[in-house]
């Protein structure tokens, strides 16, 4: 279920957020949870058996490194959770591309599974192996009723798209949390301006960068505004799902950490990551990267280690060559700037943000073509073109140039911090005006989701 569509705005979360809100509170956890099943289920039930499955084992995994954490076996448990959650999610998300490719590259005709990837998979098999992985550790408390850590890995709010939330985030407000009149509303703005997000901008612009990628024989101009389109797409369409999730989270009480943090004014590819999607470079930071020595170790092991953390975060995006090779393109960035480049850039702020944009923007590519040859065939039209500008450039710039400006403008700090400006020389005048300006965000989003049929989250298939 969309959180960008009818069904849930005008009847799901009205139900949900109605009941909760009149049940005493012992019975609110419960029924968050059922709610939570049926959100999933929603789009395939078959899958909610999956999940569960899931949450079964990690429960199970976690008491076992409880019991047994000072015994010499608990590695073998360890090893033993780990393997199973990547089984699972090697099966269903990766089973077939690595069939194809062997098919590909030795000439073979193995069977190629036809297995349909659940939603979220990649979410929620994260979030359960960070809790195992900390009650290994000790950085977090075991979970003894599978009810509650049930509710941890189902919440609906952070179940399809993220952020990846730790348990230690949270687990104190799944029994304990107290629900305010002013988060509640806090929370509820938070949402519309993600719904705006997604249905204003990041709808807006994914059309835009679809008619583009969709022709042939571009111009200079034309692949720029179309890479262009696309960066803002994906940005406030994960972005806005992001908001929304944080503002349900605060509706029920719960507080989610930000998942952006405006990445394209970045100044080197490695701030750009520190901005963009923080819960999952977060958790390959703790999970992967930092066991692996992390910049404890030689120059060249954590070059190493930085090349295995960023082919694992190209091929977590996706089951394709073209997220690898996106997850490698990063890395090498990475890496050339902890060798020279990120002094240099740290000299010219204004250089290196424009360097950077252009470094993410070519990247983008890669993410969005199906295949190499697409990608190639379309950086050519950006750099090294036959046309440099054309009829059709003009066109999308006449007719999508506004909307492509307010995405460009909206991606900036600049709005948010005339908002916190006004409001903060305005008192209780400028926070009305604030909640009157939500309302009208909502109109516009509910506007455009009743006029377009245009309405996907690009972060669903991962």
């Amino acid at each position: 279920m969309l959180f960008s569509s009818t069904i849930f705005l005008f009847l799901f979360l009205p139900i949900v957020l109605l009941v909760y809100h009149l049940l005493p509170r012992t019975f609110r956890n419960g029924w968050l949870l059922v709610a939570s099943l049926f959100f999933y289920a929603w789009g395939e039930p078959r899958f909610v058996l999956l999940m569960l499955t899931s949450i079964l084992i990690n429960y199970l995994f976690a008491l076992a490194v409880h019991t047994y954490r000072t015994r010499i076996g608990v590695k073998w448990i360890m090893f033993s959770m780990i393997a199973v959650n990547l089984g699972l999610l090697g099966w269903f998300k990766y089973s077939g591309f690595f069939v194809t490719s062997i098919n590909d590259t030795f000439q073979t005709t193995l069977f190629v599974p036809e297995v349909v990837l659940p939603i979220g998979i990649s979410f929620f098999t994260f979030q359960a192996m960070s809790y195992v992985i900390d009650v290994y550790r000790q950085a977090g408390q075991v979970q003894k009723n599978p009810l509650d850590l049930a509710l941890y890995i189902a919440l609906f709010p952070q179940l399809i798209a993220g952020p990846i939330v730790r348990y230690e985030t949270v687990a104190d407000e799944i029994n304990h949390r107290r629900e305010t009149l002013p988060e509640f509303a806090q929370g509820v703005r938070r949402f519309i301006i993600g719904l705006s997000k997604k249905l204003i901008l990041a709808n807006g612009c994914g059309q835009v960068a679809d008619t583009i990628f969709n022709m042939k024989d571009l111009s200079m101009g034309l692949a720029w505004i179309g890479i262009i389109a696309y960066a803002l797409q994906i940005y406030f369409d994960f972005s806005g799902y992001s908001d929304m999730a944080i503002g349900l989270g605060l509706m029920f009480g719960f507080h989610f950490l930000e998942n952006f943090n405006y990445p394209y004014i970045s100044k080197s590819v490695s701030e750009f990551w520190r901005r963009w999607h923080i819960s999952l470079g977060s958790w390959f930071r703790d999970y992967v990267y930092i066991p692996l020595g992390g910049n404890r170790v030689s120059p060249w092991k954590q070059y190493r280690n930085l090349g295995i953390v960023w082919m694992l975060t190209g091929l977590w995006h996706g089951a394709s060559w073209t997220f690898v090779a996106w997850g490698v393109y990063y890395g090498i960035w990475i890496m050339l700037e902890k060798a020279f480049l990120g002094k240099l850039l740290a000299r010219v702020p204004v250089l290196a943000t424009v360097w950077t944009l252009v470094l993410v923007l070519v990247g983008w590519v890669f993410f969005r073509a199906e295949t190499f040859p697409e990608a190639i065939t379309y950086i050519q039209a950006m750099f090294l073109p036959d046309v440099l500008w054309d009829d059709r450039a003009s066109y999308q710039l006449v007719q999508n140039g506004v909307i492509l400006a307010l995405a460009c403008l909206a991606a900036t700090p600049i709005p948010k911090r005339i908002g916190e400006r006004f409001v903060e020389s305005s008192g209780k005048i400028g926070q009305t005006i604030q909640y009157g300006y939500a309302m009208v965000l909502l109109f516009l989003s509910t506007s455009a989701l009743v006029a377009s049929t245009f309405n996907p989250f690009i972060y669903f298939r991962f």
